[in-house]
């Protein structure tokens, strides 16, 4: 069973740039797709970017232009380079499928944009 470990978060002045890991203990190269998602309290889990292994990339508005999702499937490893962070982008970051059926969980690591 594949076991996700999402790293890299941290306190970013706004401006500011994070790059977060996401580490899968197992091959995720036989599935299609991956993505980054944020969860903020008191809201739903939101997906913010995906990736196809063809390299296929999709994001929401509000963080097109400044968050740039790749992967390295030999290394089962998914990365979001987020650059112009702003406070609205605070949140816990996970990385999962884009669609169902989703892999359990990570943990997920804490963004947190603020001065």
């Amino acid at each position: 069973q594949v076991q996700l470990v999402e790293s890299g978060g941290g306190l970013v002045q706004p401006g500011g740039s994070l790059r977060l890991s996401c580490a899968a203990s197992g091959s995720i190269f036989s599935i299609t797709a991956m993505g980054w998602y944020r969860r903020t309290p008191g809201k739903e889990r939101e997906l913010v970017a995906g990736i196809t292994r063809g390299g296929i990339t999709n994001y929401v508005d509000s963080v097109k232009g400044r968050f740039t999702i790749s992967g390295d499937y030999r290394k089962n490893t998914v990365y979001l380079q987020m650059n112009s962070l702003k406070p609205e982008d605070t949140a816990v970051y996970y990385c999962n499928t884009p669609t169902p059926p989703h892999f359990a969980w990570g943990q997920g690591t804490q963004v947190t944009v603020s001065s």
